[in-house]
């Protein structure tokens, strides 16, 4: 094998994100053959010895990739020092201990529906980088009845921070006398988003779902359980955007 930057080997075996690798990277905590590394530098994990934070790095894990139905109240994290739920929490101990698995992108403590689980780095970055424009799927149900005028602002994209938002497919899906269930098809996903350009609109959000990652789609999946996928809707997830 060939060597390869640092934070791309540490992602294949599993033990964080590239984003996250880098920042072991900036804080000194990698070492290669007894040597503090930094960010660019390069290693071959069949030749060379990597330590992260005074540990070896493990050889890569058999590829995983668990879609997990999220109930409110539960963390998207590997660990909580509040000692709250956690995503992993959810899963049995043989899958979340020793496997190298986090939480592809998040989903709001309060929200709950589709979350990816793995160990590939390279999935966790083609699904959470802005640049692959993945979208997603949500139902949300808001207090109130937007207006034609309203859903056609939050479909155009409000600014939030100052910056535009890219344009969101939106539907009304049911409504009742005093609460709307909104469908929204994005493609970026910031800070709670969904909830600040509903608060924007003078609206507040009931229940926030998330049914579809790309093609990937909860369909019967019980909420806080999860399921594996096989290689062919890997490698669509993978396919799905524009990289």
């Amino acid at each position: 094998m060939a060597a390869e930057r640092l934070q791309k080997v540490m992602a294949a075996a599993g033990l964080c994100s590239r984003r996250r690798a880098e920042e072991l990277l900036r804080a000194g905590l990698v070492q290669v053959n007894g040597t503090p590394a930094q960010l660019g530098d390069r290693a071959d994990p069949n030749r060379d010895h990597i330590e992260v934070d005074g540990q070896p790095l493990a050889h890569p894990p058999e590829p995983l990739v668990l879609l997990l139905n999220k109930p409110p109240e539960v963390l998207c994290s590997c660990q909580d020092p509040e000692g709250r739920a956690t995503v992993l929490d959810l899963l049995p101990a043989e899958l979340a201990q020793g496997q190298g698995l986090h939480p592809v992108g998040r989903l709001d403590f309060e929200s709950r529906g589709a979350l990816l689980i793995s160990n590939q780095g390279d999935l966790t970055l083609k699904l959470t980088h802005p640049r692959y424009s993945h979208r997603k799927t949500y139902r949300v149900w808001l207090r109130g009845r937007p207006s034609p005028d309203q859903l056609k602002r939050w479909a155009e994209g409000l600014p939030l921070d100052g910056k535009p938002s890219q344009p969101v497919a939106i539907a009304t899906v049911d409504q009742g006398a005093d609460a709307t269930c909104l469908e929204l098809v994005m493609g970026e996903g910031r800070n709670r988003q969904i909830r600040r350009t509903a608060a924007t609109l003078g609206f507040t959000v009931l229940d926030l779902q998330r049914v579809a990652i790309g093609p990937i789609g909860l369909d019967d999946l019980p909420e806080g359980r999860w399921r594996r996928l096989d290689q062919q809707e890997w490698l669509a997830l993978t396919r799905n955007g524009n990289p």
